[in-house]
């Protein structure tokens, strides 16, 4: 099968102080096994073995005064292997005219979005962003919409309690397509943390221009779960539809537990198992999930 990979990152650590400093925190556990480089040498060789063609770089959060040289390194490595094939780059969406950025960004042909994480949690080992309402801000949307001058999506991470305002968000910008970063990054597996992320991913979904990454599973169970990946992905296309579901490594940070390819083929058998009312067929399915949908949002 023809697979995109449409989340993940490379590393240098010479300019990612967090890998190279003291040991902080993260919502993934421990880190030590991967805080090194990881070339695009050893990333190209794992995609391969899992029969992946194409993928896309997210942003791994340098320094912010940085944007600009993290897009510019990727570029000069894609230059250098014809890996990747996009890029997800930075912009701050809180300043009053994030387009100054945005033209530095687009000096860059391989740049397709911006990524800027809103994720906020009552639980400050899951916090990043200072505000849990950054999606509602009115310079905000007006610097997202601002995307779709430059034909860019903006990869969007929130957790299940904020989906309702970057429902909000996405309805302020209609031309820009809005990549839901890991799902919704359901925190915890009980009763009612499942009801609440399903309840408010429902909401989300009924803006026809957000789409749901199939990616990050493992982030707050810290292991690759099959059961857990396969109702992930059974209830995100339920509300989505396969169509506006793309899959995702997010790798190295699943490396911690797994192998790329028991990851892929974990995410393959999910997919497998769907219902073929969700999208006529699961063959049909998974080439949307696998390849289709991240083609077309990022067009590759």
């Amino acid at each position: 099968m023809r697979t995109i990979d449409s989340h993940f990152h490379i590393w240098r650590q010479v300019d990612l102080a967090w890998l190279v400093g003291p040991m902080q925190p993260r919502i993934f556990g421990p880190y030590e096994a991967i805080r090194r480089d990881y070339p695009m040498a050893e990333y190209r060789s794992e995609a391969a073995a899992a029969g992946v063609e194409k993928a896309v770089y997210v942003q791994a959060n340098w320094p912010v005064d940085k944007a600009e040289a993290e897009v510019a390194w990727v570029e000069t490595v894609a230059h250098e292997t014809g890996w990747p094939h996009a890029i997800v780059g930075y912009a701050d969406m809180t300043v009053a005219d994030v387009r100054p950025a945005l033209d530095r960004l687009a000096r860059y042909p391989r740049v397709r979005g911006v990524r800027q994480q809103f994720h906020w949690h009552e639980n400050e080992l899951y916090r990043f962003a200072a505000d849990p309402d950054l999606c509602l801000r009115r310079a905000v949307q007006i610097n997202v919409a601002r995307l779709a001058d430059y034909g860019w999506s903006f990869d969007l991470q929130v957790f299940a309690g904020q989906m309702p305002g970057a429902a909000e968000l996405a309805r302020a910008c209609p031309n820009v397509p809005f990549v839901l970063q890991h799902a919704g990054m359901l925190t915890d597996t009980t009763p009612a943390a499942w009801a609440h992320w399903r309840e408010n991913l429902a909401i989300l979904a009924n803006e026809p221009n957000v789409y749901a990454k199939l990616s990050g599973f493992g982030t707050f169970i810290h292991r690759n779960d099959e059961g857990h990946i396969e109702r992930l992905i059974r209830e995100t296309v339920s509300v989505f539809g396969p169509r506006r579901c793309l899959w995702g490594s997010n790798f190295p940070i699943e490396k911690l537990w797994i192998d790329y390819a028991s990851l892929i083929a974990a995410h393959r058998r999910g997919v497998g198992e769907l219902d073929p009312g969700l999208g006529r067929d699961t063959e049909a399915a998974a080439r949307a999930i696998f390849h289709e949908t991240a083609s077309r949002v990022y067009r590759l």
